[in-house]
């Protein structure tokens, strides 16, 4: 019998509440046989809906916490605020146990950038980043990073993001030296605000980085960088503004479909869908902590809880990307 690998979930956050994501983490079940869960919620609640779904009993633990942090909670006063919140509850857990490989959650980005910081913070306390994986021109992938943890940074944690993606994608994708762009409103050096301007120096000095310079926005899904840097606000609307272009044309796809009654542009509607549709990529990862956790999209869907512990479950046996320390770094 294979060996199961334990992930906790966040069953609250979500925009669409925890029934949700209990169906979701159903489906992965069915999805992913080594997977095996703690579900961090209202016990009753859980309970009634594993027995409606006919979840196996012995790969669901629960664990009962009936606080939620939500997304108008400031995020650092929600932490230690709110010590029976599931966030709270989830995050502590896995810091402690050594059966919990990897989290899921679908709630206050914020919040869990924050929790994260004061329960998983790697040996040497780097700032943690969200990268976001996006599909490129020719098959490949990006990482974009940051995508919402720090929202006004440094040069020095522009620089840092840069290393932290770059180690990303040569354990994870096993690229011997992946490209870094830092992204700005120009490709000559002297464009972009302060922190790009200042950062730009950083990067092109590091030797263990390969800096190939300045990317505009238009360039974000080319896939002809492996990494591109971001403060945060940034990085998020770049994410934000490619799923919504992706949204718009695929539905404009479908219906000039139906007007024209031209059934095989489905086809083409389902592998567009396979490759932008943010429920089919799972979630932002969160680099630079001891442990594995991806924050789902708060709108996510059944699918993506599979697709999210899919990734999950990739990245915990691949176990080239975490190092002796074992965090991302």
């Amino acid at each position: 019998m294979e060996k199961y690998r334990k992930i906790i979930i966040d069953t609250e956050g979500s925009d669409k509440g925890p029934e949700m994501m209990i169906r979701g983490v159903a489906e992965a079940l069915r999805a992913h046989p080594t997977l095996s869960v703690v579900l961090v919620g209202k016990r009753a609640l859980i309970e009634g809906e594993c027995e409606k779904l006919g979840v196996a009993p012995e790969r669901v633990e629960i664990i009962e916490a009936n606080d939620v942090i939500t997304n108008y909670d400031s995020p650092a006063t929600a932490i230690f605020g709110k010590p029976d919140s599931t966030l709270v509850v989830a995050l502590s857990a896995l810091a402690e146990r050594d059966d919990i490989d990897g989290m899921i959650n679908a709630g206050n980005t914020g919040a869990l950038i924050a929790g994260a910081m004061r329960f998983l913070s790697a040996p040497d306390r780097v700032r943690p980043a969200l990268c976001a994986v996006l599909p490129g021109a020719n098959g490949n992938f990006t990482c974009l990073v940051d995508t919402g943890a720090t929202v006004d940074c440094t040069p020095a944690v522009l620089h840092h993001f840069a290393r932290l993606g770059s180690d990303f994608m040569k354990k994870y994708y096993a690229i011997d030296e992946p490209k870094v762009a830092l992204l700005s409103n120009g490709a000559e050096s002297t464009k972009g605000n302060k922190a790009v301007k200042e950062a730009y120096p950083l990067l092109e000095a590091d030797g263990d980085i390969s800096f190939i310079g300045n990317f505009e926005g238009t360039r974000a899904l080319s896939g002809e960088c492996d990494v591109l840097v971001a403060d945060g606000f940034a990085g998020n609307q770049v994410l934000k503004v490619s799923e919504g272009i992706a949204r718009r044309i695929i539905t404009d796809i479908v219906k000039y479909s139906k007007k024209t009654g031209e059934e095989n542009i489905m086809k083409l509607v389902g592998y567009l869908m396979g490759i932008y549709d943010f429920n089919s990529l799972g979630g932002g990862i969160l680099l630079g902590i001891r442990k594995p956790v991806i924050k789902a999209h708060g709108a996510a869907n059944e699918q993506s809880i599979v697709s999210t512990s899919g990734i999950l479950l990739n990245m915990l046996e691949n176990k080239s990307v975490f190092d002796e320390k074992n965090h991302i770094h």
